[in-house]
This record gives C-alpha cells, sequence and structure tokens, in this order.
C-alpha cells in the first residue's frame, strides 16, 4: 500500500502523533513520557518555541494505520542570530521501512523550501535545548531526561537517504561520590579559584530561582554564544524553564558561582525525571502522582544540563570549583551518579573537564544537515 503523508489536525491526530513510539519502542530502553506533558509540550498555544518560531505536524500513514511522524519547524530566533535560512526536522519516528521515512522527509523539506529555507538540520524537537540528535551509540542504556532513544536503524535509514553528519552531541557517565577517583588538578584549581580570585558559590533557591535564570540567561548568551547550535534564551523560554525546573528541583545541584555579588558562572544539575516517568508509566492518576511525590525515595541519577563560565573569567579556574561541588553535593544527597550532556564533540574544554571527573562517553547522539532543493531540483 502507498504511503499517504497528512498534516496532524485537532485534538484526535495530536493524540496518534504522540502515541507511536509507545508502540516502536514498547520493550526497549525508551522510557514512556507523560501524555500531559507531551500534549502541553506539542501545543502551539503553551509551548514557548512558537514565540519565536513556527512548525508542522506529519504523519504517515499505509492503510489507514499511523506508521511514522516528524516535524518541521524553523526557528527565527535561530536564524537571525546566525544569520542563515535554516529549517529543522525533528520528533522522527517511523517503522523500519526506507519509503517512510523517505516520504517523511520529503513532507518536512518541502514545507521548509515552500518557506525559503536553504539547509535543514535534525533532528531536534523543537531546539537543541530539548531533545536532539539521533541515537547512534548507547542502545543498551535507558535515556535520562531530555534524552531521546532510537533503536539502530534510524540511523541507518536516515544516513541511507542522504542526510549527512552536521555534529555529535556526546553524553558523559559520571560518578560523583568518591573524590579519589577525580584527577588531582581539580583541586589545585578550585582552590587558587577561591583564594586568588575570591570566587565563591552559592546555591539557588526556590523563591531564587526565577531571577537567577536571568542570570544564567547572560551566562549562557556569553558562554555558549560561539557553539554549533546555539539559540539565546528568550524570556518566554526562561519563564518555560523555570516551571520545569520548579519539578525537579534539588538546591544542592543549582549552582551560582561569584565574585563580588558578580555572576560569573552557573552549573545546573537535575535529578533524572526518567526515572519518575517510567514508574508514572505516561499517566498522572490514578497513582503516578504518588510516585512523583515520592521521588526522593528512589531517584537516584542526576543529568549536568548546564555548566557553563563567562569568557572573561576561564583562566581562573571556576569550572573546577563546580565540578567540585558536584562531589560535595553527592555527599550529601543520594543522587551519586549520572551524565553530564549533550556536550558538542567540539567542545574540548568541557570534554577535558569531565575526563578529569573520571567521566566516560557512554552515549552519542547525531544532528543531520542537508542542501535544500526546490520543486525543479536545484539548491535554494
Amino acid at each position: 500500500m502507498p504511503i499517504e503523508i497528512t498534516a496532524v489536525q485537532g485534538r484526535r491526530q495530536l493524540g496518534e502523533f504522540i502515541d507511536l513510539p509507545f508502540r516502536l519502542h514498547a520493550g526497549t530502553p525508551w522510557v514512556t513520557p507523560l501524555l500531559v506533558e507531551r500534549r502541553a509540550f506539542l501545543s502551539k498555544r503553551l509551548n514557548a518555541f512558537f514565540k519565536h518560531g513556527e512548525a508542522e505536524y506529519f504523519l504517515a500513514r499505509r492503510d489507514g494505520r499511523v506508521v511514522g511522524r516528524i516535524t518541521a519547524q524553523i526557528d527565527f530566533a535561530y536564524n537571525q542570530f546566525h544569520g542563515t535560512r535554516t529549517g529543522m526536522f525533528g520528533f522522527i519516528e517511523f517503522e523500519d521501512d526506507p519509503e517512510i521515512l523517505r516520504e517523511l522527509l520529503g513532507a518536512a523539506e518541502a514545507w521548509l523550501v515552500a518557506r525559503g529555507c536553504e539547509q535543514m538540520l535534525g533532528p531536534m524537537d523543537f531546539s537543541l535545548n530539548e531533545e536532539g540528535g539521533v541515537l547512534i551509540e548507547g542502545f543498551e542504556l535507558e535515556p535520562l531526561v531530555r534524552q531521546s532513544w532510537h533503536p539502530p536503524y534510524y540511523q541507518q535509514r536516515i544516513e541511507a537517504e542522504g542526510l549527512t553528519k552536521a555534529m555529535d552531541l556526546l553524553s558523559w557517565k559520571l560518578s560523583v561520590d568518591d573524590r579519589t577517583k577525580m584527577k588531582p588538578v581539580i583541586e589545585k584549581l578550585a582552590k587558587r579559584c577561591r583564594e586568588k580570585y575570591g570566587v565563591t558559590v552559592r546555591k539557588m533557591s526556590r523563591r531564587s530561582l526565577r531571577k537567577d535564570l536571568d542570570k544564567f540567561a547572560d551566562v549562557y548568551n556569553e558562554a555558549w554564544s560561539e557553539n554549533w547550535g546555539f539559540v539565546p534564551y528568550s524570556k518566554a523560554d526562561l519563564d518555560a524553564y523555570a516551571f520545569d525546573l520548579q519539578l525537579v528541583f534539588s538546591p544542592e545541584w543549582f549552582m551560582v558561582a561569584e565574585v563580588e555579588g558578580e555572576t560569573i558562572a552557573m552549573a545546573i544539575t537535575v535529578m533524572d525525571g526518567n526515572q519518575m516517568q517510567k514508574r508514572m508509566k505516561g499517566k498522572v492518576v490514578p497513582t503516578g502522582w504518588i510516585s512523583y511525590l515520592r521521588r526522593n525515595s528512589y531517584v537516584d541519577q542526576l543529568r549536568v544540563g548546564f555548566l557553563g563560565v563567562k569568557p572573561a573569567w576561564r583562566h581562573t579556574g571556576v569550572a573546577a570549583l563546580l565540578y567540585l561541588e558536584h562531589f560535595e553535593a553527592a555527599a550529601n544527597s543520594n543522587l551519586k551518579h549520572g551524565e553530564a550532556g549533550f556536550i558538542l564533540e567540539t567542545n574540548r574544554d568541557m570534554n577535558a573537564g569531565l575526563e578529569a571527573m573520571n567521566g566516560r562517553v557512554v552515549k552519542k547522539h547525531r544532528v543531520y544537515e542537508r542542501a535544500l532543493r526546490d520543486p525543479a531540483g536545484r539548491t535554494t
């Protein structure tokens, strides 16, 4: 039977879009998301992405049955910052059939070309600040919060369709319960940072979280602005991020490095929400909320999402100080291990720092790119 591609319309079809990976990945390490969260995230009215972007959602059907999905989106903030006409695709899921993927990519490309895009990157859900990339290593491991999981054939089929590597994103396994495994240079740099430069570290509170996220944005926009895939945070993005962080807030892991009241670096590490979602099995009611309330009794993993230093202060060793603070936080927490990511494969300083913490790469996600062509076959 031929493949039929249609744009998602209405609540029922959005439900089909959300439900597909539940069927495709049953019995795999994939972790069930919360259905209510997925509906809110994909809502063009509720998601802050749509303050600076637009998107279309597509379903692939064969004989009436959903066999694939994809989004096509344009982040105007990304294009304005980079001076490009780039479009993205995301939320890619498909049965192991090259025709399905070919039709999905074709629909996304046509939508992007019609809006003047010259290049396509992906997958991104909707940006690299959320889930991004196709899993290419670490298939046997469960994903942590905001990590995607895919079977091996996704990489094989995508590359067979001619998409090429744009960037690999690394996830480092870390254990922060034994300081003896950390390279001695970390403690030396941290001591110098405190004594020579007067750097102090304070922990955020729930009350100060939203205000501190404005300072986080200052650090982020300076520290990451030269990185591949960077998109500046808007106020709406920060409002949404603050809400998400409140749900997994642990004050010992939310760190602000300062010199005489000036914020020079930040680290935000969160408990692994996927361990909660796995127990909740996609639903808050009737009993999922109990698993959420009891999260501190069983969640033992964390994810280092952001650790950044303003460029003018990188010479101080403040990154090492924040690394050391993670070991000290672990001494008073049941969160002893987890992952740091996504780290660009080209980020030498961060990758070297994680290696110095006795980390090792356990997962890789790949973002792909392709030049777009107009209906006549010409590169746009």
